[in-house]
């Protein structure tokens, strides 16, 4: 027994494939196996296991987890999902004559109904079970280790607590060596380009540079018929479009009591650079703190931005330590990038009528600030490339390199084990690619450059055109088969 998944408009193949792949192995060998699958909250989690769960031939109970519900809720509520269910579970009925009155009765329900064949059973929002009951982890890994790990059972956790399903396993937790991590992530340009058929490789980055690939948006952007900035500008006239709203979805449980970590991000998100350095984020954020505690409350809302909610990423140049001193940041979600530039300082305006204001921000520097947004995607783009395009033959890793100063700045340097193979430069213009002369402005500061002497110069642009003096060039639709 397999799975045969229906793809809707957008397709999240890599997400689908890892479950059916756990799928598989359950029905295969006939033991169980826990998937603690991750990812942001907004990034299409439940639906995805919801249209795989009803897409594959094997009975299930998915038990959806509310938030701040009493344990007698939760209990009810699972118990009666198990009949509920479009394929119930075996013996459903009978299961479910009388609600459970503990977690480990309805593990043990959910025992019984495998006994007599594959099961998929689904905890979405596993974290705010937990804190209904907080001994509902321990109670699973005894139940595990006694009798569902012996059954055909493929138990799904969903969380959008990414810090906390992280550590769930984590040694010392009830669950630990027991659970198959899965991340969900927001749609990768290809992805988003499925949805768009009929546009062409720009417009697919240009979408993705605006929605993310969060599958709400990228779903109405598609329905909308607009291009990408003709969808901007009717979002941005609508207090409620998913444009203007989703993001505070997403912020509003990512720090229901972390005001410094969000002042932090917004200040990284909104700056006009879009990679701000340290210095940058404390003057963005000045206020009449005094300067030793606004740089010991930044430093804390960095590591927990940086390390443990993964909503920034710490640049360092090319061929420096990543212990380094020159560092620079950038909110690593393209949406949240636009949101906190185009939305998030706007929202009073366009909630009371005023959205040519933000309208007219958006068209005053949109095309430039795209071309800084888009330079980590080419940078990611030519990494996956470099495992099956020979011109990035033994390219391990893709950065940036600036001067102290900033006086001279290179988007793109592939770096092999030892040395720079390529130098290049990012000019994310419509009508015009890189031109002859600022390839020759690439030649003449080649040689700052750590371990580039011998390092050929490579245009990048969406038309892909090879200017004079460049040795080779990418295009759009080069970039896009990166995720293809």
């Amino acid at each position: 027994m397999s799975a045969t998944f229906n793809e809707g408009l957008v397709r999240r193949a890599t997400s689908t494939n890892a479950l059916r792949s756990h799928l598989d192995a359950v029905v295969d060998h006939g033991t169980g196996r826990i998937v603690a699958l991750r990812g942001r909250r907004q990034v299409g989690k439940s639906t995805l296991v919801g249209q795989f769960v009803e897409s594959v031939e094997v009975p299930s109970v998915y038990v959806p987890g509310i938030y701040g519900s009493s344990l007698r809720r939760q209990l009810d509520d699972a118990t009666r999902a198990i009949i509920e269910s479009r394929r119930p579970l075996p013996d459903a009925e009978l299961l479910t004559q009388t609600p459970a009155v503990s977690w480990r009765e309805w593990l043990g329900r959910l025992a019984v109904a495998a006994r007599s064949g594959p099961v998929i059973a689904v905890l979405d929002e596993f974290p705010w079970m937990v804190d209904g009951d907080p001994s509902l982890e321990g109670e699973l890994q005894a139940q595990w280790d006694r009798t569902l790990e012996k059954l055909p059972v493929l138990m799904v956790l969903i969380g959008s607590d990414v810090a906390m399903m992280e550590q769930l396993a984590s040694h010392g937790r009830p669950l630990f060596g027991r659970l198959r991590p899965c991340a969900v992530a927001s749609l990768d340009p290809a992805e988003v380009a499925s949805a768009l058929p009929g546009r062409s490789a720009f417009d697919a980055f240009e979408a993705y540079l605006v929605t993310g690939g969060y599958p709400r948006l990228v779903t109405d952007l598609a329905r909308s018929g607009l291009s990408p900035e003709e969808y901007v500008w009717a979002a941005l006239a609508d207090p409620y479009s998913p444009l203007v709203t989703t993001a505070r979805l997403t912020l509003d449980a990512e720090f229901p009591d972390a005001p410094a970590a969000y002042r932090v991000l917004a200040a990284i998100g909104s700056d006009d650079t879009a990679n701000p350095g340290f210095s940058d984020v404390l003057s963005a954020i000045q206020d009449s703190s005094d300067r030793k505690a606004l740089e010991t409350a930044t430093t804390r809302a960095l590591k927990s931005l940086t390390e443990t909610k993964s909503l920034v990423e710490r640049e360092v140049p090319a061929w420096a330590a990543p212990t380094g001193r020159l560092r620079r940041y950038r909110v690593t979600d393209p949406y949240l990038r636009f949101w906190f530039r185009y939305v998030e300082r706007r929202v009073e305006q366009i909630a009371r009528g005023r959205e040519d204001l933000a309208i007219t921000a958006f068209d005053r520097d949109w095309a430039s600030w795209r071309g800084r947004s888009i330079e980590p995607v080419v940078r990611e783009a030519l990494t996956r490339l470099s495992r099956s395009d020979e011109r990035l033959a033994e390219v391990e890793t893709v950065r940036p390199w600036w001067t102290r100063d900033g006086s001279v700045e290179i988007d793109v340097v592939a770096m092999t084990r030892d040395r720079s193979s390529l130098i290049g430069s990012i000019k994310w213009r419509r009508e015009r690619g890189v031109s002859p002369r600022e390839v020759a402005a690439l030649h003449s500061v080649r040689d700052r450059v750590p371990r580039s002497a011998d390092a050929r110069i490579v245009a990048i642009s969406p038309s892909g055109e090879t200017p004079t003096g460049a040795d080779l060039a990418f295009s759009a639709d080069d970039l896009l088969g990166a995720w293809a």
